[in-house]
């Protein structure tokens, strides 16, 4: 795994062969990044990364520039990973302050959230039954701030082209990503 562009740009960490997690390609990330230049720019933006995984998305925010970055993982060994990665990037006259790494299920997270983010990513499980419902759930909560973007990672048989808040859909080999935007606020 690697961090595509900005401060940490080609650092390189070595993902355990025991991980069940798939990381979003290289390939995939850099053309996806490269769509999200268009509707964000990342310099001081708050993020938020469910379902981390490997916190592959969590470093390339941290490295772009990102204020902030939530990173909710569920697996206690995903979790350390991450923890491990960033403990890698830290150094004394650097540490970093701005990624909170919180080991948790990300439904309950949503839940009792009350931040509002510029950026969302979310790459649950293919496989996760609720996966169809996430969409709604983070409008339904009113986690983005206005303007804001979320982009879902999901398998070929889910189209989201019906959501009210969908933009658009990138298809990068077998990795799909829907991309949803938060309404503007209308003057009255």
């Amino acid at each position: 795994m690697r961090i595509i562009t900005g401060k940490y740009k080609g650092r390189h960490f070595e993902i355990p062969c025991s991980f069940k997690a798939r990381p979003t390609t290289d390939f995939a990330k850099e053309n996806i990044f490269n769509v999200l230049n268009g509707y964000l720019d990342f310099e001081e933006a708050t993020a938020l990364d469910l379902f981390s995984g490997t916190g592959s998305i969590t470093l390339e925010l941290l490295s772009r520039g990102c204020s902030q970055v939530i990173s909710v993982e569920m697996d206690r060994d995903h979790h350390r990973f991450i923890q491990e990665c960033l403990k890698k990037l830290s150094t004394p006259n650097s540490p970093l302050s701005t990624v909170i790494p919180i080991r948790g299920d990300v439904f309950r997270f949503i839940k009792t959230c009350k931040q509002q983010f510029d950026f969302i990513f979310a790459d649950p499980p293919y496989a996760l039954k609720e996966l169809p419902t996430i969409p709604d759930f983070i409008f339904e909560k009113n986690l983005l701030k206005e303007d804001g973007i979320f982009v879902f990672e999901h398998g070929k048989d889910y189209d989201f082209s019906a959501h009210s808040h969908f933009v658009e859909h990138r298809s990068y080999g077998s990795v799909n990503f829907s991309l949803f935007k938060a309404a503007e606020k209308t003057v009255g």
